[in-house]
């Protein structure tokens, strides 16, 4: 399991837990609201049988303080007594300003219809009333409160993962950026030595077939040590003509790769685009992309670079034979850490998107891809 897997993994758990709490606070809400349901059910009961009382009474002298005690208790239930014909009789607990709104009421007394199961009762004469009721506001807002809890957990995990993240992606570039200055600087020394013996061996007489393939390696490694002290520094763009550049970085890695990888192109060296670009930096782009193609294929297929000029932009796309990519993993390619070869960093993608989209101020991304097929990854420069 590399480093990403690792991470997706750890994310998926956290998600995992934070949706089972969800759930179990929602559960257990929803248990305390049918329960609070069921008693404010038995309180408009109640209320219903010292309003039923009331009507029914017909003796003057009698003792109604007990009834009334009853009616007055309900303080938080809106209810609304209705005839038959949906006459509003009576109503308590609702808008007080909005009694004489006949609208309003009636959209009340609707609401109270579809929210709870009326409770009949019969007064002298076989009169039938009804009472209605819906939720208390206290049970109104306990409905409310998991959901408006979970969304501010959701949203104090979120800014947090966001300043973790971003504290952690600092941390990992002044390492990055370290690594590859003392990288810079470490090959600094063997470099100067060698370009010494190079012309030692040249004051020699020594093969100078020899002597010229050794020089361009060394000079080769001056461009990697460029390169790296380039890292965390904001590279100078120049305009250059990027169809020549191209064409010096594949014939670097045509000498370098198997017989059995064809190489193919839409242009020319003696073309001319000009695109401001960091060259160092660019070919290192187009090396890694060539590097990733070779390994798709496993030393054995077509690649195709191809140039589209527009009039705000260039489209550069690097397309192989190999083996493709799945769909979902068309941006998890370019992450640090990923990688499906059992030796390797992950880091040649992940850079390359660094110096297109950070350095460049362009794009890169994979354009399409099919499995047994191949891969077409390109990159957008702005010119």
């Amino acid at each position: 399991m590399n480093i990403y897997s690792k991470k997706q993994y750890w994310k998926f758990a956290l998600l995992l837990i934070a949706t089972l709490i969800g759930i179990s606070s929602l559960w257990y809400t929803n248990k305390l609201i049918n329960e609070l349901s069921k008693e404010e059910r038995k309180k408009i009961e109640l209320w219903a049988e010292g309003m039923k009382h009331m009507a029914n009474n017909e003796n003057p002298d009698a003792d109604l303080s007990f009834v009334f005690e009853v009616i007055r208790n309900n303080e938080t239930v809106p209810v609304i007594l209705a005839d038959e014909q949906n006459n509003i009789i009576y109503s308590r607990n609702v808008d007080s300003t909005k009694i004489n709104d006949k609208e309003y009421m009636q959209h009340q007394l609707e609401t109270m219809k579809k929210q709870n199961e009326p409770i009949e009762i019969i007064i002298s004469n076989n009169i039938k009333q009804y009472i209605y009721y819906k939720d208390s506001s206290i049970l109104t807002q306990l409905f409310y409160y998991p959901f408006i809890q979970l969304a501010v957990i959701f949203i104090f995990i979120l800014v947090a993962y966001f300043a973790f993240s971003a504290s952690r992606r600092a941390e990992q570039n002044q390492v990055w950026v370290g690594m590859s200055k003392e990288t810079a600087h470490q090959l600094g020394t063997p470099i100067s030595s060698l370009l010494a013996w190079i012309e030692l061996l040249k004051l020699k007489e020594f093969d100078k077939e020899i002597i010229t393939e050794v020089d361009k390696d060394v000079k080769r490694l001056e461009t990697i040590t460029e390169r790296f002290s380039k890292i965390g520094s904001a590279p100078v763009l120049k305009k250059e003509n990027i169809c020549d550049a191209l064409h010096m970085s594949l014939n670097y890695m045509k000498s370098r790769a198997s017989t059995r990888v064809e190489f193919t192109t839409n242009f020319s060296k003696s073309d001319e685009i000009l695109v401001p670009v960091n060259i160092p930096l660019f070919d290192w782009v187009v090396e890694n992309l060539i590097k990733n193609s070779i390994d798709a294929m496993n030393g054995e297929g077509k690649i195709d670079v191809e140039i589209k000029d527009s009039s705000q932009v260039l489209y550069i796309d690097v397309s192989d034979s190999g083996k493709g990519i799945q769909k979902s993993k068309y941006k998890t390619i370019f992450n640090p850490g990923f990688t499906t070869k059992k030796r390797g960093w992950g880091l040649g993608l992940s850079l390359s998107k660094r110096i297109i989209e950070q350095y460049h101020n362009g794009k890169i991304f994979v354009k399409n891809s099919e499995s047994g097929k191949g891969t077409t990854i390109r990159i957008v420069l702005k010119k």
